[in-house]
């Protein structure tokens, strides 16, 4: 065949060739569900931002406790994390499911659980709190019995030790600080508890003693870490067995009297101690708001803050 007539069949027969060019729906589609992936993969970096905040914790930290890379949370956190979350979330979606669903150890959920927890799911989530508050005490202890246990809750330095201390006196009652009974059961101090077992190792450690400790005595004051808001499994047990006080301040405070007490770790080697402390206040704040009442001891003598406290478990 001439070479003229072969270019004019090539001419011809690409011609006749259906390039089909992809619809400007179809692209818009795709460009859409990529910006659903890009801020879903941004809330879930977020969302493990603020839960690592509400428990105290460094992303050093939570990337020994976890064997996650800390390069990975640093990722994660930022809105970058693995595909595979992708994937996970786009099977989930396929099967109508939330990707929390999958992840659930126990699927063998009763049909009213499924359908309180569905209600609660839309719930503004400003309301949760109260409503979670709510069932505490309608389906928790009574108030009276309550009432016989006064648990102090609040972030380091907010003075549970020293007001708990001085109300267990006043009350004639025990007092309890449960960090002490935890290292009491532990046969070490705390830090060689997270050294050794971790955040988890911890949080077991102190179940185990709240357990103890309810079952002991049926009067006293209790001084709890600050953390116990950020288990929810531990701090439902405190809210339906104890009358709770959060004892509150700012976070300049918390630090000065911590500072003050001698301990200069929370500002050794870190810069943005302060910001941390900003950070996690903010993230345990609406955790802390569930208590039955709230003392604000920033500014006030001991004396002052003892009989506000006081004052607000008679009325």
């Amino acid at each position: 065949m001439p070479v003229l007539w072969q270019a004019l069949y090539f001419i011809v027969t690409l011609s006749s060739i259906d390039i089909k060019k992809p619809s400007q729906r179809n692209v818009k589609a795709k460009e859409n569900e990529y910006v659903k992936d890009r801020d879903y993969l941004v809330a879930l970096g977020e969302r493990v931002r603020e839960a690592r905040a509400k428990r105290g914790l460094s992303r050093k930290l939570l990337a020994a406790d976890s064997g996650v890379s800390e390069r990975y949370l640093a990722q994660l956190e930022s809105g970058q994390g693995n595909a595979s979350v992708l994937l996970l979330r786009q099977i989930a979606r396929a099967l109508d499911l939330q990707p929390t669903e999958l992840l659930a150890a126990d699927s063998g959920e009763s049909m009213e659980l499924t359908l309180t927890t569905q209600f609660l799911k839309r719930l503004p989530r400003q309301k949760l709190a109260a409503v979670r508050s709510q069932l505490v005490r309608d389906y928790g202890s009574a108030r009276d019995e309550r009432m016989k246990r006064i648990a102090l809750i609040g972030l380091r330095g907010a003075g549970k030790s020293t007001l708990g201390a001085k109300l267990a006196k006043s009350l004639g009652v025990p007092f309890v600080e449960l960090d002490r009974e935890i290292e009491r059961e532990a046969g070490t101090s705390l830090s060689e508890i997270f050294l050794l077992y971790g955040q988890a190792g911890y949080r077991r450690y102190e179940r185990r003693c709240l357990e103890k400790m309810l079952e002991k005595n049926e009067r006293a004051v209790i001084a709890t870490g600050g953390s116990i808001v950020s288990e929810p499994g531990t701090y439902e047990l405190l809210l339906s067995s104890c009358f709770t006080a959060w004892l509150k301040a700012s976070p300049e405070e918390h630090m000065a009297r911590v500072i003050a007490q001698g301990d200069t770790r929370p500002m050794a080697g870190n810069d943005q101690a302060m910001e941390d402390l900003r950070r996690i206040l903010e993230g345990r704040a609406m955790l802390y708001g569930q208590a039955d009442v709230v003392v604000d001891t920033a500014g006030k003598s001991v004396e002052k803050s003892l009989a506000e406290l006081r004052k607000s478990i008679v009325a």
